[in-house]
């Protein structure tokens, strides 16, 4: 039986950077842009319940869906119930419709407050992208999609989803942060993927990762972060705020993360790069909020 700790690590906590920095940089957005109407606090916390217990979820039908396949049967990363036969098939895979129940529950909150049902729609087409990325008989996460699906979850909708519930309306700015967004969040995958060739190959999984193989692979986890960390001195040169330029730290932060994969790091080396990755995603998204505050 697996223990609580286990089960934590299950949640994969190096992931949900991906989850938290969205939806901080849509709050500065709409801080930006909403004049003397400031967002709503609570509406914002809700947002991140629901992008947390989207990413949870994604993570628990990852393991469940990888362990019943036999893909994690040979791990180099952290802790997978099923996979290391730590915890039941069923159990996981309800930990993961839970998560997304929390999700559907706190976004059907935001929807009853903000009065746009249309957002119902965008919800429940998350939880179904969320669950066939591994899961059912032909999972896209399995044919190279998974960035496409990091990229528009975890980016563009994150962040504009949270411009609109906050501001009202979608804004350009939103888009370009949820673009930036979406690299960093694809970058946190391609390197988790890059560390996972050797037995996903073995076992059919087709990520983009192995379609690319590990040297491309290493220039686009590194194209994937410079795009996520230009977009705030794109921002700055159409007239954002000069604080801006505290995005700098996260070019900083890159560097570390950025340095070893160009240098070939792998297998368990690149357990850093997720955890520097990650971090990089958090300063940059408390950078454009900081800048907004100031600004």
């Amino acid at each position: 039986m697996a223990t609580p700790q286990q089960w934590l690590a299950a949640t994969r906590p190096r992931t949900l950077p991906a989850a938290i920095a969205p939806v901080v940089v849509g709050w500065a957005v709409a801080w930006s842009a909403g004049g003397a109407t400031r967002p709503s606090p609570w509406i914002t916390l809700l947002a991140m319940l629901v992008a947390l217990a989207l990413q949870v979820g994604v993570n628990f039908s990852n393991d469940y869906s990888d362990g019943i396949r036999g893909t994690d049967t040979v791990r180099v990363g952290p802790v997978r119930l099923v996979g290391q036969g730590l915890a039941a098939p069923a159990l996981v895979r309800a930990a993961a419709f839970a998560s997304f129940g929390v999700a559907a529950i706190a976004g059907l909150v935001i929807v009853l407050a903000v009065h746009q049902p249309w957002l119902l729609a965008v919800g429940a087409l998350a939880i179904v992208s969320a669950w066939f990325y591994t899961g059912g008989t032909n999972p896209y996460g399995y044919l190279g999609l998974g960035e496409v699906f990091v990229f528009v979850w975890f980016g563009l909708v994150a962040v504009q989803g949270t411009v609109t519930v906050l501001l009202g309306q979608p804004t350009a700015l939103g888009w370009l942060y949820g673009a930036g967004a979406g690299a960093l969040s694809c970058a946190l995958l391609v390197a988790n993927n890059l560390r996972d060739v050797p037995t996903d190959a073995a076992h059919g999984k087709r990520t983009l990762a192995v379609r690319l193989g590990a040297a491309n692979t290493r220039w686009l986890y590194v194209g994937l972060v410079w795009v996520g960390l230009i977009t705030p001195f794109v921002a700055l040169a159409t007239g954002g705020s000069r604080w801006l330029l505290l995005a700098l730290a996260a070019a900083g932060s890159a560097h570390r993360p950025g340095w070893a994969v160009i240098r070939g790091a792998a297998g368990r080396d690149l357990i850093p790069v997720l955890v520097g990755t990650g971090r990089t995603l958090l300063v940059w998204a408390a950078a454009i909020a900081v800048a907004a505050l100031l600004g």
